[in-house]
């Protein structure tokens, strides 16, 4: 006797159907039979006494009922999904996957530093470091985080928290100026060799701050690279002098691996923010390793430029001008918000 599945577990199956794109693939999601997942969604139909599929031999869509249906049960069964979640790890050691997505630039020795530190911390939790330059899509490719630096744009509601500021300086490798003295004036940086950043609006001059004001200066390399990682591999091969950012090279400079030049002169950058998906339940090795982040960045960076003051939170949306709300940790609006 075939024993019929509780309407919650259709319901399940249905949602899967939808998220997945097709049967096929919800069944390997849900590592079930096809013709498992086909009798699931056919039964929640009669159950309900309308077609909630359009079913094609290319495709599959939602009926205007489907529709409806499935903004109803979304948020009930998501909320399942997490009350199930926050239970099972009751008395539990902290155990399972967090993927963090984090752009090249960010991804030197002081956030390694921290991540070895947490691995050592909690060995029953993986992290996995997705490390792309695009700005990944957090639900569909289900990362838990990202440290992101620029402007808060994204395609749905983040919950954001700024944890450093982009200051960029000038930086080149002892064996490189060994052959080349370092400039003494802004306006010689025309006269070396430079590790030349191109970002996707191109090739553009260096300005920078310093004691006489904003200068600009027009400089030249034997390489050109589109990725900020490169370019500091290259700095420190020697090329030439390279403007980053200077949490990326901190490490190195302690390290004398790269020395500052011209430190009168900087270029003041983007924030950084840990950005994640708001969850009105998050697991707990995501939350221990967003708030040892929170904790530890902004710790590690105190005294320097790149140090921002108490965390705030910010929730974005997109949109032509993101309008935020500040929180800091308490929930609080943050002062000067």
């Amino acid at each position: 006797m075939v024993l019929v599945p509780p309407v919650l577990n259709l319901v399940s199956v249905f949602t899967r159907v939808v998220e997945q794109g097709s049967f096929t693939a919800a069944a390997a999601a849900l590592h079930i039979p096809k013709s498992s997942v086909s009798r699931a969604v056919s039964r929640l139909e009669e159950t309900l006494g309308v077609r909630l599929l359009q079913r094609t031999t290319r495709k599959l869509g939602l009926t205007q009922a489907g529709e409806r249906y499935l903004a109803e049960v979304r948020g009930p069964m998501e909320r399942v999904a997490e009350a199930s979640s926050e239970i099972s790890e009751m008395g539990r050691k902290p155990r399972g996957l967090v993927r963090v997505s984090i752009a090249p630039p960010l991804g030197d020795s002081l956030l390694t530093d921290i991540f070895v530190e947490f691995a050592r911390a909690y060995p029953a939790i993986r992290v996995e470091l997705v490390v792309v330059s695009r700005r990944v899509n957090l639900v569909e490719e289900g990362i838990d985080m990202a440290l992101r630096a620029g402007k808060l744009d994204d395609s749905s509601s983040l919950v954001a928290r700024k944890v450093a500021m982009g200051e960029l300086g000038l930086y080149a490798a002892p064996s490189y100026l060994a052959r080349r003295p370092a400039p003494r004036r802004f306006s010689e940086l025309a006269l070396h060799d430079a590790v030349v950043h191109k970002s996707a609006s191109g090739i553009v001059p260096w300005r920078l701050s310093g004691p006489r004001g904003v200068e600009q200066v027009d400089v030249t390399g034997r390489v050109v690279a589109d990725d900020l990682a490169t370019v500091r591999l290259l700095a420190l091969g020697g090329l030439g002098i390279a403007l980053m950012p200077d949490a990326a090279v901190r490490t190195d400079l302690e390290r004398g691996a790269l020395a500052r030049v011209l430190p009168a002169y900087t270029l003041r950058g983007a924030a950084v923010h840990l950005v994640s998906v708001p969850l009105r339940h998050v697991p707990t090795r995501v939350r221990l390793l967003r708030d040892f982040l929170l904790r530890e960045i902004p710790k590690r960076l105190s005294g320097t430029p790149c140090a921002v003051p108490a965390q705030t939170s910010v929730r974005a949306r997109a949109g032509a001008g993101v309008k935020v709300q500040r929180r800091d940790v308490g929930g609080q609006p943050a002062v000067g918000a």
